[in-house]
């Protein structure tokens, strides 16, 4: 299995610099239709970062000059501050998650975002990126849709970077290194070469997206990439180096709920029985003094995929 993984790492891992932009909208051209690009980006109260990814990538990828981004939509998945505003302000589409399959009434999470924002994409070639990022770089968007248009025998491309903690250039990905690298190298050591398996930016070819289920909370990354895996096998699965990912860290409690969540996705995967108690007991200190146990619930929903929905299902064969 090691040979298996540093083979794939020669073949499949690249950095965004080994494709300049001219030579990915030459590909882009080249590829006609199947060359399309939707860039979504899932957002929470993220007003204060928004406006300067969507600004970024308008002024970068999609102006006449280089038209590498044909479509770039925000979904917003209930904010109570500015973030639809601002982001359509900076000239993104802006649209509200419960407006998108009405029939089916949302659940919270990052996962059911990304889900429903296949209903209001149109780009073969679809790029998912976190909306709280920080100094944003266009790479994150051109470096992992680039080498879907120069390998079309790939389906998936993640993100790879150094992952800031507060001021420090690294020390971030806390969950990653916990819990999910031990998980894959365990029980997927296919995925063993993946620096980010949890980040939020990666493109992947529509085709193999619509054909995934998605967990709707925190786990869709780690649920991703696992059932790409048995989908399309390892080497349709590459990675890029962009650099530095700056965002804004969560506190312990929150990144003990996402560790929760992409346990119990893993755990769907395995050949084991269900989870005997899906929640999560955390402690909290009182002001009278001594800790208080608050429950919460772990994500344990998965939507479909999406060529099952016959909404999806009408709207492409048109």
């Amino acid at each position: 299995m090691l040979d298996e993984v540093g083979h794939w790492l020669e073949r499949r891992s690249w950095s965004a610099v080994d494709r300049p932009l001219p030579r990915l909208l030459a590909a882009k051209r080249a590829a006609g239709p199947a060359g399309s690009v939707s860039v979504v980006l899932p957002a929470l109260n993220e007003e204060a970062t928004v406006g300067e990814i969507v600004a970024t990538i308008r002024r970068e990828l999609m102006t006449e000059a280089m038209p590498l981004v044909d479509e770039l939509v925000v979904v917003d998945s209930g904010s109570t501050d500015r973030t639809s505003a601002v982001a359509a302000a900076a000239g993104a589409k802006v649209v509200h998650r419960d407006e998108i399959l009405p029939r089916l009434p949302a659940l919270p999470g990052k996962g059911e975002v990304l889900w429903r924002s296949l209903l209001v994409t149109s780009g073969e070639i679809v790029c998912f990126v976190d909306a709280d990022l920080r100094d944003f770089d266009p790479s994150f968007v051109s470096g992992t849709v680039g080498p879907l248009l120069t390998e079309p025998d790939l389906a998936m491309v993640k993100a790879m970077y150094d992952r800031a903690l507060g001021d420090k250039p690294v020390g971030g990905g806390r969950v990653t290194e916990l819990v999910a690298r031990p998980l894959l190298n365990l029980y997927w050591p296919q995925l063993a070469g993946f620096v980010q398996p949890l980040g939020g930016e990666y493109a992947a070819r529509r085709s193999l997206l619509e054909r995934l289920r998605f967990p709707v909370g925190y786990g869709v990354e780690l649920g991703l990439l696992v059932d790409a895996l048995h989908t399309v096998g390892l080497d349709a699965l590459g990675q890029v180096d962009v650099g530095v990912r700056k965002h804004r860290n969560q506190d312990g409690l929150a990144l003990g709920r996402m560790a929760a969540a992409i346990h119990r996705t893993a755990h769907a995967r395995l050949p084991r029985g269900p989870l005997v108690r899906p929640e999560l007991i955390q402690f909290e200190r009182t002001p009278q003094g001594g800790f208080r146990p608050c429950t919460h619930p772990v994500d344990t929903e998965e939507r479909p995929p999406m060529c099952t929905v016959p909404e999806y299902a009408h709207r492409h064969a048109a």
